[in-house]
């Protein structure tokens, strides 16, 4: 099977976009790194040396400490396509957070977005 290109991107690459995408709507780089933190179970130093590491996606995702049960509960459309509907993995991993993302610059509460209510 042929990867899409996002999976040899590094994560480190990509990182700053989604900070700067919450920062715009007045979000922060914190609550960013709340919302990776709870998709893949990095502690904050973890993610950190992930991003000096500049791992790509596949190798941040094989090597996340725990994919948090409650991910499944996201859902909706991010870049046309439902994420439920994602059959491809490590695609739908990337795009869970991807939407998590984008509900934190749409102004969503943190609860909600890391579906804690």
């Amino acid at each position: 099977m042929a990867g899409h290109k996002i999976y040899k991107m590094s994560f480190s690459s990509v990182y700053p976009h989604y900070i700067k995408k919450a920062e715009r709507k007045g979000r922060t780089k914190e609550e960013v790194d709340e919302i990776i933190l709870w998709l893949t179970g990095y502690s904050q130093k973890e993610l950190e040396e992930q991003i000096d590491k500049e791992v790509n996606f596949e190798e941040f995702f094989e090597q996340a400490p725990t994919l948090n049960p409650a991910r499944r509960e996201v859902k909706g459309v991010i870049c046309g396509v439902r994420v439920e509907e994602i059959e491809e993995p490590l695609m739908q991993e990337i795009r869970y957070m991807d939407k998590m993302v984008d509900e934190l610059a749409k102004g969503k509460k943190m609860e909600k977005i890391l579906r804690t209510v």
